[in-house]
């Protein structure tokens, strides 16, 4: 699962603490291809940081859709694990692809696609390496109609300025009747502060400003980014690509897990549904 993005995040201003913190935080415009740019090199440089702090609840090659701890082992949202072997599988946003290395380790036969070079090196070093491609997301490597089932835990769709872009691409590698599941930060959260306790219970933003949150060096070069979709702008993204809406699944927090990730912690997974996955087919 690659890190979920978690918007409402409060203004800083001041000179950065240490090299490659952001001088500037907050909302605002900023193209796909500077969210392209500073999305990789933020991936680049935090990537140890991310695996060393949610390693251990990931595993190294387990499948977890989101920080509500929802595992395919339980959700069987791609299917029975029977039923996947022999599958050509792609993740996109693969992070360090521990899910990739699940599917194979059920008989598909997976590759693991994301921006991030050092976190697909992190993916290569495992035994035996696994299957990846550095690429972005909206122009896939891939030849037409060459892929029984894509995925995506959190990878790729929430960081670029122009999802529709995924989706079309998505859609064009799929064969027909071919399966696209993937996993956002629910859109509701976007109103609420980035906050674990009582302040991110209180909506602060309007549902419906679409405008990026980014974070900004002190020229103004964007260091990270992420964009907002309603829930019908998602729905309308997938449509519009040629895709059928199957499903929606909104993972409840779940009984004696306790533990924080970034803006997700019980109390406000009670309250607030944190993660929506979208569960598609292309017409066959």
């Amino acid at each position: 699962m690659a890190q979920p993005p978690e918007p409402g995040r409060q203004e800083i201003a001041g000179p950065p603490p240490v090299p490659g913190s952001p001088a500037a935080v907050g909302y605002r415009k900023v193209s796909a291809e500077e969210t392209v740019r500073g999305n990789r090199t933020w991936w680049d440089r935090e990537a140890g940081n991310y695996l060393a702090e949610h390693g251990d609840f990931l595993g190294e090659d387990g499948f977890t859709w989101c920080p509500e701890g929802l595992r395919e082992d339980d959700a069987r949202l791609l299917g029975p694990p029977e039923t996947l072997t022999g599958l050509r599988v792609l993740e996109v946003g693969c992070g360090a692809a521990q899910c990739t290395r699940w599917l194979r380790r059920h008989g598909a036969h997976a590759v693991g696609l994301d921006l991030s070079r050092t976190m697909l090196g992190h993916a290569r070093r495992t035994d035996p390496p696994t299957p990846v491609l550095c690429a972005d997301a909206r122009a896939l490597p891939l030849p037409d109609g060459g892929v029984d089932l894509a995925f995506s835990a959190y990878g790729a769709v929430p960081f670029v300025a122009d999802p529709w872009t995924v989706m079309a691409e998505v859609f064009r590698v799929l064969r027909p009747g071919g399966r696209w599941v993937f996993a956002v930060t629910h859109p509701v959260r976007w109103a609420f502060p980035d906050d674990p306790g009582p302040g991110g219970l209180t909506a602060t933003r309007s549902y419906f400003d679409r405008t990026p949150y980014v974070e900004s060096d002190a020229t103004g070069q964007v260091l990270y980014a992420e964009h907002h979709r309603t829930l019908g702008d998602r729905i309308r993204d997938l449509t519009t690509a040629g895709f059928v809406l199957d499903g929606l699944v909104e993972p409840e927090w779940p009984d004696g897990h306790d533990r924080s990730w970034g803006g997700w912690s019980r109390l406000r997974g009670e309250r607030l549904p944190g993660t929506a996955i979208f569960l598609t087919h292309r017409p066959g």
